[in-house]
């Protein structure tokens, strides 16, 4: 599903690499915890991964989903299911998660050439992933 193969980036306009020889597999499934001091390069994988236009790959290899995406912007990545998302997001008045996510989705499935999902059938989706979490209560 990603993996990343000897990785090395660095701030746009700077010389000195952040991320140096970077490796990671992760199959579909599994869960990964970054973990580092401050200063050790979490968010710059991070944005890199997302292909935030401030950073630049120098070296190595990112294939996700079976796509070699270093040069990919982040749109392209984002319909792959590649982005950044905010821990706490700003709340837009008005808007629920519901119709955000189902924005979302049929986004990523116009992207893919694939049918919208009906309000009820993404409905079902929905409570069951809601229910799936343990967020249903």
């Amino acid at each position: 599903m990603l993996e990343i193969k000897n990785l090395e980036a660095k701030v746009v306009d700077s010389e000195d690499l952040i991320l140096k020889g970077i490796n990671l597999s992760v199959k579909a499934g599994e869960i990964h915890a970054i973990m580092g001091p401050n200063g050790s390069g979490k968010s710059t994988l991070a944005n890199v991964l997302a292909g935030k236009p401030d950073y630049e790959i120098t070296s190595g290899e990112i294939d996700f989903m079976s796509e070699l995406i270093n040069e990919f912007p982040p749109d392209e990545r984002s319909h792959l299911g590649m982005f950044l998302a905010f821990q706490y997001p700003a709340e837009i008045p008005g808007v629920r998660s519901f119709q955000m996510l189902k924005a979302s989705l049929d986004a990523k499935n116009e992207y893919f050439k694939r049918d919208k999902l009906s309000v009820r059938e993404f409905s079902k989706l929905y409570d069951q992933k809601v229910k799936d979490i343990g967020m249903d209560t």
